[in-house]
């Protein structure tokens, strides 16, 4: 894995060059989540919207993964009884009307990695809106506290008592560690790269790779509530993902944080793009009030 910590330098900022790689995947793989979505009908299986991602990646020069695109429909959005892993992979759940997906796809295209979340809803449903326009104050939250340089831990469990405070469960505690954003970074490009258990084994190998200098510094390149995310923000890109649930409903986005060593609170962090569904959407409603 190639480091994008050093280019993304105090100095450059939002204008560094080599962000518009990351931009350009992020905004890639948004636009793959809007294209599905809108080609979900009452039937599709779950294993039939992540096979309709993946093949929309592909025709666009996708050849590699940090993670193979999942779908997950009803109360699988908010993790319903999930135990193990195996059960975040897609299954013949079918989609009906009302009922709230989510969309979440890792592609790599030129080298460059995004990580993103969608959140949608086949139809109406006035719960599902609620938590989409909830999750706003999270987005806020993080940017705020990144910057204020919090603990990563700290800055979590803030993040859950906001939940608890709008009346939600933290369901990306349901993830592996319980995280909520992990590292991302350049990928060596390869005309094919093999996956193990859904994930491309060049960007494991980064996340490794970073796992073990990070131990050696006293950090981790996983932000989640345990010990070992208990230091400040990393310099680095982030894929965070606040994911709400309430009831069998679940929603979330995901998108890259940018974390720089700048002594400048704007340019000490700043999400990569804020031209993404979730920040029109919130956007649309505020000038709809």
């Amino acid at each position: 894995m190639v480091s994008a910590v050093q280019t993304v330098s105090a100095a450059q900022g939002q204008n560094a060059p080599e962000l518009r790689g990351f931009r350009e995947v992020q905004r890639l793989a948004y636009a793959c989540a809007e294209a599905v979505a809108g080609q979900l009908r009452p039937g599709v299986t779950e294993r039939e919207a992540a096979r309709m991602q993946r093949v929309w990646l592909r025709e666009r020069g996708v050849r590699d993964w940090f993670h193979l695109p999942f779908a997950w429909f009803g109360d699988r959005t908010a993790f319903a009884g999930f135990k193990v892993p195996l059960q975040f992979f897609p299954t013949d759940r079918k989609l009906e009307p009302g009922m709230p997906f989510i969309l979440d796809m890792a592609p790599v295209y030129k080298g460059f990695t995004a990580d993103i979340g969608y959140a949608g809803c086949l139809g109406l449903n006035p719960l599902h809106d609620r938590l989409l326009a909830d999750l706003e104050a999270h987005r806020e939250l993080i940017l705020r506290e990144v910057r204020e340089r919090r603990s990563l831990r700290e800055i979590y469990e803030d993040v859950d008592r906001l939940m608890t405070a709008q009346g939600y469960a933290n369901r990306h505690r349901a993830y592996p560690f319980g995280v909520i954003a992990h590292k991302v970074d350049r990928v060596a490009e390869r005309r094919w790269s093999p996956q193990v258990f859904g994930f491309g084994t060049q960007a494991l190998k980064g996340l490794v790779s970073d796992a073990v200098h990070g131990h050696r510094d006293g950090w981790s390149p996983l932000w989640s509530p345990y010990r070992f995310s208990d230091h400040p923000p990393q310099p680095g890109l982030w894929a965070v993902e606040p994911h709400l649930g309430f009831r069998g409903t679940g929603a979330k986005f995901e998108e890259i944080l940018v974390v720089t060593d700048s002594r400048d609170p704007e340019q000490s962090a700043f999400w990569l793009d804020d031209d993404l569904p979730h920040v029109r959407r919130w956007a649309e409603e505020r000038v709809a009030a």
